[in-house]
């Protein structure tokens, strides 16, 4: 054989190992990637389980039917270290219910992160006009969740985030095609949603319901003598007059055959007409006017204030943050202590006034107020009171009972009252808490870990020449010391 025979052998034989080399190497890459994509592993490291979704919200996901679409409106402001902090919470979050919905072609969930200031026309479409929302999108329904509930506070700072429940909640809320829906009852000169009276208009609460996904409607039960199939809701807002017995009769059997919920708003000074309703329920609401002359309890303006609850789910914010109540005029709703025990009633109230209030009952007179010993209430009086049917202990089952929230005021959710932060929080939480919504989930909250490092000005000097010298300084010794060596 020549040699330039086997030169040219040993060139095509070097050509096709390098072509394989390359084939093999492009398999092995195609192979890897194959098996990431469809047999993928994923280990979550944190303390929190920060990159994990509960096995609760896994098993909403994978029973959805529609396709949800989440609008998000925080941006990753530098100058604003809070909407920083929550634009990355919220987006590590929303990866993993991407990610969790990945393999559903047919209901996904898609996240898009929208500037409302240079997509203005696309904000208007869906209905955002202002920045710092997120809005969860099914058809033709949506949600809008603020920021402010993507994290539980105490005294008003960050404690926890909260933001799976949240966003899980606002899931299956507008996936779920039955919309909850919520009467107004009218007909006894209550407040409408559609007044705009500072007084005793509803406007902005109406606005803040409707921002809820909550379906809105009037009911006056005098002329319909029934309540509709679809009703989650009943709110009687500052009745003026008396309901007459059948309407009574017809509330009282929502209630209880239908498992229903209500929330009355009882101004004093007027009758009401749901007196056996609310010995039914295990709740009194007293003909009187509470008055307290302490500074502590009273605004600059003569309104209420009202700063002491009881834990629960309605008041729990209010007791974390501290926020107080504002009122005007108000009568003292108690719970009934002589009701028997084996009723099925848990009756607590939430909400009272300061230890120097008092009941006025003689307020017809239009007197100068002033406690009367043995004729009026003293002391930590009532203003808030729930009442709720729960399960008997030997029923194994859980089963949905009816829910009574009482005010001795409506004075609260007025055009003027409700822009006070404590009381648009109290009265939404009361339809949270009425309407089950965001109560059924069992998904706890992530705690936000904060690490501060206290300098004196002393200990920043020294810091800062440090790293400005000590660093640069010694990595000059050691480059000059491994010179040295080999030089020598």
């Amino acid at each position: 054989m020549k040699f330039s025979d086997s030169f040219r052998a040993a060139r095509w034989v070097r050509l096709v190992n390098l072509l394989l080399q390359a084939v093999l190497f492009l398999t092995l890459f195609a192979g890897l990637n194959y098996i990431a994509q469809n047999h993928a592993w994923r280990f979550d490291l944190t303390a929190q389980r920060r990159h994990s979704l509960s096995a609760e919200t896994k098993s909403y996901l994978e029973r959805l039917e529609r396709p949800i679409r989440i609008v998000v409106t925080v941006t990753d402001d530098a100058d604003n270290a809070d909407i920083a902090q929550a634009y990355r919470d919220i987006s590590g979050l929303l990866r993993e219910y991407t990610y969790a919905t990945r393999a559903n072609d047919k209901a996904p969930v898609t996240v898009d992160f929208l500037d409302v200031y240079q997509r203005r026309r696309e904000a208007e479409s869906i209905g955002i006009e202002l920045p710092n929302v997120v809005v969860v999108l099914c058809g033709e329904r949506r949600r809008i969740v603020p920021l402010s509930d993507f994290y539980r506070t105490k005294d008003r700072r960050r404690e926890s985030f909260q933001g799976e429940a949240t966003l899980t909640a606002a899931i299956l809320d507008v996936s779920n095609p039955e919309k909850k829906k919520i009467y107004f009852l009218a007909g006894h000169g209550e407040m409408s949603p559609d007044d705009v009276d500072g007084a005793r208009g509803l406007s902005q609460l109406r606005d803040e319901l409707r921002q809820r996904n909550f379906e809105l409607a009037g009911l006056d039960l005098a002329l319909t003598h029934k309540i509709p199939d679809d009703a989650s809701l009943l709110l009687v807002i500052s009745p003026q007059g008396r309901y007459q017995p059948f309407e009574e009769e017809l509330i009282r059997n929502f209630l209880t055959t239908r498992a229903g919920r209500v929330v009355l708003m009882l101004d004093p000074a007027r009758a009401h007409g749901f007196d056996n309703l609310l010995f039914d329920w295990g709740v009194i609401v007293y003909d009187n006017v509470i008055y307290d002359t302490s500074a502590d309890y009273q605004s600059d303006t003569g309104e209420l204030i009202l700063r002491h609850f009881l834990a629960h789910p309605i008041t729990q914010n209010l007791v974390n943050n501290k926020l107080p109540i504002l009122v005007g005029p108000t009568r003292v709703v108690s719970d009934d202590l002589g009701r028997t025990a084996e009723d099925g009633l848990s009756v607590r109230k939430l909400i009272a006034t300061g230890d120097t209030a008092w009941g006025e009952t003689s307020y017809r007179l239009r007197l100068s107020p002033q406690y009367t010993p043995g004729q009026d209430l003293h002391g930590q009086l009532g203003v808030f009171v729930v009442s709720e049917r729960v399960k008997p202990a030997s029923l194994p089952l859980s089963v949905r009972g009816g829910r009574l929230a009482v005010f001795g005021t409506a004075d609260l959710v007025t055009n003027n009252r409700i822009i006070n932060v404590g009381n648009l929080n109290l009265f939404l939480a009361t339809v949270n808490w009425a309407a089950d919504r965001d109560t059924q989930l069992n998904i706890p909250a992530r705690p936000i870990e904060r690490f501060q490092l206290t300098l004196s000005r002393e200990e920043l000097t020294r810091l800062r020449l440090g790293l400005l010298l000590l660093v640069p300084g010694a990595a000059a010794l050691l480059g000059f010391f491994v010179y040295w060596t080999r030089r020598n």
